[in-house]
């Protein structure tokens, strides 16, 4: 499905499919994840496991998949010892992406770049190594060198993903949009203890209605939640839809993290992850999906909902 369908299907109400996650899957399939740049690297040698993640994304329904970049920046590749590779790791995960398409019985799907605004993290945690941030100035460059290789590799839209973080969204946000490519936005939220939706920050206490504020700066195709537990979304959608009147995505994301490792306990059974999903779509999503921790079997039971073409 070319961008152009999406987009046709999109504006005349239908649903899209968006693929699951794409790291924790090769991590599932047991492909190692690097120290520092986590399923960035792994793009390296298991280019074989990464075109079948994707291939079966497709088969599964998916519509769009997305390319293995949401963790190979130059911000995360260089702690990795690997910034040296930088255009090979990323024009190869989008690549891998582009012969899954290429190669699926299913025509037209669109090839999604990954851009996050993902730092290196403390080892065992799920948290930013705060003595190990950049500066804005080196974030603007990478999150720009990123983008533009979207770009220039041929994806058709690019992702921002996991966007939550203040000091950082704009740099992530102003890349994409420079590219020139449709640009959905994914943001990533949390809910506190006394029941406030936030931004998925654990430094800080954030309100989520804060965090998307960025939109009344920069124009999106679509934007979104992901990343974020089913049972959240949808007072996060509602809280989005105050700032944001096009088209919704929701991809939720199931277990959690500690780098590098995803823990996939208590990963949501596909079957209620429709009945979130049949919620989502009542209530105006369009763009269905899943984010870490969810695989192919959760994006088929997904593809019930897509309209015919």
């Amino acid at each position: 499905m070319s961008y152009a369908e999406v987009e046709r299907r999109l504006k005349s109400g239908k649903i899209v499919i968006l693929d699951g996650g794409t790291g924790t899957e090769l991590e599932r399939r047991g492909v190692p994840m690097d120290q520092e740049a986590w399923c960035g690297p792994a793009t390296l040698d298991h280019l074989d496991v990464l075109e079948q993640v994707h291939c079966d994304y497709i088969t599964a329904g998916a519509d769009i998949i997305t390319a293995n970049t949401y963790a190979s920046s130059r911000l995360m590749l260089a702690p990795a010892g690997l910034g040296d590779r930088f255009e090979e790791i990323n024009l190869a995960a989008i690549d891998a992406a582009h012969r899954a398409r290429k190669t699926s019985r299913r025509p037209g799907i669109a090839v999604a770049g990954s851009l996050s605004h993902m730092l290196p993290m403390v080892a065992g945690a799920d948290k930013t190594d705060l003595a190990r941030a950049p500066g804005q100035a080196e974030m603007v460059d990478a999150f720009g060198e990123l983008a533009e290789l979207h770009r220039q590799a041929g994806c058709d839209l690019i992702l921002l993903e996991m966007m939550y973080h203040p000091d950082r969204m704009a740099a992530a946000f102003e890349a994409a949009i420079a590219t020139g490519l449709p640009v959905w936005a994914g943001f990533s939220a949390r809910r506190s203890s006394d029941d406030q939706i936030l931004s998925f920050a654990v430094d800080s206490d954030i309100p989520f209605a804060e965090t998307i504020q960025v939109l009344a700066d920069f124009d999106v195709a679509a934007a979104g939640i992901m990343h974020t537990s089913s049972n959240v979304i949808g007072d996060a959608i509602n809280i989005l839809r105050t700032g944001f009147d096009g088209p919704t995505t929701a991809y939720p994301d199931s277990g959690y993290f500690k780098m590098p490792r995803w823990q996939f306990h208590d990963v949501i059974p596909p079957a209620e992850l429709l009945q979130f999903a049949n919620q989502w779509v009542v209530n105006g999503v369009q763009v269905l999906g899943g984010c870490c921790g969810l695989s192919p079997e959760h994006i088929a039971t997904l593809a019930s909902l897509r309209d015919p073409d």
